[in-house]
């Protein structure tokens, strides 16, 4: 009998198991992939990331070792080579899982799970008694209508397939303008292939900052992304090594077409809990198919929690990750906690997007009085060095309190610095108390110290 077996063990449910764990309870957790770590490590998370990397460098050398007195450098690119890199780092990635696993002494399940009643796991032909149930079952790829995706094929691909094409395309249309898009278009234009977006909505990146996504996709642009905005694609043909996308504008006009290498979609993912028995055992599900749960991460089955990307919320890794934690706490008899209204999100490109909080066109749309604090990096003497001065740092303000109620930035090492302000407002932090702060020079992160002065008396450096 075991007090926990979590289901999935990606980075809700291994963190889950091995807080549980840590906490004394008798922890299994079932996945039914060959490595530990989920979509995020296997197939999400760390190879884009690893990829994201390697690209970054070969840009960074074609585009400015000249101008910092580097001469001669050239970068030729083994496909295989890097494929093999972006392999190694999440095997050992997955491999340090299993020794934390073994650590922490959480049996590991090896295959796929059902709930035949509360209280049962079964995997394959055993039955396991359990007092607790966590579903952390993760999400896959979203189905555009009218467009088949075949990742062996290697020509109309998910976000899985992106990861392991068998060479770098000459062209490229990504269908969905989100982070998957952006970030994954991103590796392989840097590799030279010419990459074109098509996006449904007017804007990139669908509930940011306004003024990030206009300044984002500029960027981008510069960066030879060609975009195509307002669009909806009404399917996808593939022959011959070659796919043909068709889409119709949504202000009206005829069809067009576009022809490409790779056709890669990327138009969200959504909850995955296949299999598991959910609708016989009776626990209730949304309209947009996400379990749904209380504010202690409860189903309406006693004895049965779900967290990550297959309930409510932002489908984050560190968002799966803060609710394994606490609903472990929970479950052990203590009280576990997620601030939702802190949680950041931050796209892997270059420059990297950052944000936390509420966007300014949000805070408005509740019916708050905001001010805001804004500081451009070209007013950053460390970002001027770094050849990396064209965007900006945002804090969104209470007008009357000061409070910071949200954070935008664009810029290097974006990802990084926005956890300073996580922790102001966690703190429950004034815009006055980032801008008393001492930050050291130089740093990119004295932009944000000036976007929080400019929502005072205004920032020194501009």
């Amino acid at each position: 009998m075991y007090d926990l077996i979590v289901i999935g063990a990606g980075p809700g449910g291994y963190v889950c198991a091995i807080r549980a764990a840590q906490l004394g309870l008798k922890v299994a957790c079932v996945e039914g992939r060959e490595t530990l770590g989920g979509t995020c490590l296997n197939v999400g998370c760390i190879p884009s990331k690893a990829l994201l990397h390697a690209s970054h460098m070969a840009h960074e050398m074609h585009a400015n070792f000249a101008t910092l007195g580097l001469m001669n450098a050239h970068a030729d690119v083994d496909w295989d080579r890097m494929q093999a890199y972006k392999a190694e780092t999440v095997a050992a990635n997955t491999k340090g899982i299993e020794f934390l696993f073994k650590k922490n002494k959480v049996d590991w399940i090896k295959g796929w799970a059902s709930i035949p009643a509360a209280g049962q796991v079964k995997v394959g032909d055993t039955v396991h008694e359990t007092k607790n149930i966590v579903i952390a079952s993760g999400s896959i790829p979203s189905a555009l209508k009218g467009v088949e995706v075949d990742n062996d094929g290697g020509v109309v691909v998910d976000s899985t397939g992106a990861l392991m094409l068998r060479k770098i395309p000459e062209t490229m249309v990504v269908i969905g303008a989100g982070v998957i898009g952006l970030e994954l278009g991103s590796v392989y234009a840097r590799l030279g292939a010419k990459v074109t977006v098509i996006e449904y909505l007017d804007a990139i990146t669908p509930g940011m900052d306004a003024e990030v996504q206009k300044q984002f996709q500029r960027i981008l642009s510069k960066q030879g992304f060609k975009f195509v905005m307002g669009a909806a694609v009404s399917g996808v043909e593939a022959a011959d090594g070659r796919a043909t996308v068709t889409y119709q504008p949504k202000k009206g006009g005829d069809a067009k077409q576009i022809d490409a290498d790779v056709v890669l979609v990327a138009t969200g993912r959504r909850p995955w809990h296949d299999g598991l028995g959910l609708e016989t055992l009776g626990v209730q599900i949304t309209d947009r198919g996400q379990i749904a749960i209380d504010g202690h991460w409860a189903t309406n089955v006693p004895g049965v929690y779900a967290i990550g990307d297959a309930v409510p919320g932002p489908m984050l890794a560190h968002k799966a990750e803060d609710e394994g934690m606490a609903v472990a706490e929970v479950i052990a008899g203590k009280h576990g906690h997620v601030n939702y209204d802190v949680i950041p999100g931050v796209i892997y490109t270059t420059p990297e997007i950052a944000s936390v909080g509420l966007t300014e066109e949000a805070a408005k749309a509740a019916g708050r009085k905001v001010k805001v604090g804004k500081f451009p990096l070209m007013g950053n003497a460390r970002a001027k060095a770094m050849l990396q001065a064209e965007g900006f740092v945002k804090l969104v303000a209470d007008a009357e309190t000061d409070r910071i109620l949200g954070a935008h930035i664009i810029g290097p090492g974006a990802g990084e610095m926005i956890h300073e302000i996580c922790v102001a407002m966690e703190f429950g932090a004034a815009a006055q108390d980032v801008a008393l702060t001492c930050h050291a020079h130089p740093t990119v992160s004295e932009a944000v110290r000036e976007a929080a002065l400019a929502c005072g008396d205004g920032a020194i450096h501009v």
